[in-house]
């Protein structure tokens, strides 16, 4: 089983930034560890570090899947569950950033879809 290194202190400076920029004010988030398939082809689950947050009903995380490789995902329920742009990303604050804009997309399709 392959060990993916602690979310860093860097790692840490990154999230907690991005998110007092997204937001206006400091964020709240917290790193948990997280089960997931590091390869498609693996059978077995990795345990990895992941930085999650809740904002309202919905959930982030962003899990590290090894060196400098993050994958993102925002959710509501578990049947309403969200990866958008690349799989992975190589820079956790693109990855970040990505993760947050495009939630903020599906809230705003979702509040002029009830409108219509």
């Amino acid at each position: 089983m392959q060990h993916i290194a602690d979310i860093t202190e860097n790692e840490n400076w990154i999230t907690a930034t991005t998110l007092q920029e997204r937001y206006g004010k400091k964020k709240d988030y917290q790193v948990v560890d997280a089960d997931i398939r590091v390869s498609t082809s693996d059978t077995e689950l990795t345990e990895c570090p992941a930085i999650y947050r809740e904002d309202g009903d919905c959930h982030f995380i962003v899990a590290k899947a090894g060196d400098n490789t993050y994958r993102p995902q925002y959710f509501y329920r578990t049947h309403e569950m969200f990866g958008k742009g690349a799989p992975e990303y190589d820079d956790l604050a693109t990855c970040l950033v990505t993760l947050l804009h495009t939630q903020s997309d599906h809230e705003t399709s979702k509040i002029t879809n009830n409108e219509s």
